[in-house]
């Protein structure tokens, strides 16, 4: 039997968008995608109509902001499948604030205030 995280697809590489996109970029890269994946479009065919289903779970998820960030939190951390910009992009959020290994903010504060005084 597989994990919940085996089977977790990541909803960025579906609807084609990079992992800091807008909610107008993700909205028009669902509509390009489901006109050309549309079942109506292929008639009969399944793997068609997996891949509009597949792009329709993707925006549901993507599109609401509330949905959207727990999905960033619990999702696909596998590092293997990532390309080093598409790590950092994804992750920017935790690795500039240092919160996602539970910094404070000031700690935060002090250490670029430190690097401030090394590049003098």
């Amino acid at each position: 039997m597989e994990s919940r995280d085996d089977t977790r697809k990541d909803y960025y590489k579906v609807l084609e968008v990079d992992y800091d996109a807008t909610e107008e970029k993700i909205r028009l890269n669902y509509r390009r995608l489901a006109l050309k994946w549309h079942p109506d479009k292929h008639k009969g065919d399944n793997a068609v109509t997996a891949r509009f289903q597949e792009i329709n779970e993707a925006y549901k998820v993507l599109s609401d902001p509330v949905t959207r960030l727990d999905y960033d939190v619990t999702g696909n951390y596998e590092i293997d499948k990532y390309t080093l910009r598409e790590y950092l992009t994804r992750f920017k959020g935790m690795i500039l604030t240092c919160n996602g290994l539970g910094i404070s903010p000031i700690w935060t504060q002090q250490l670029m205030e430190t690097n401030d005084l090394v590049d003098l």
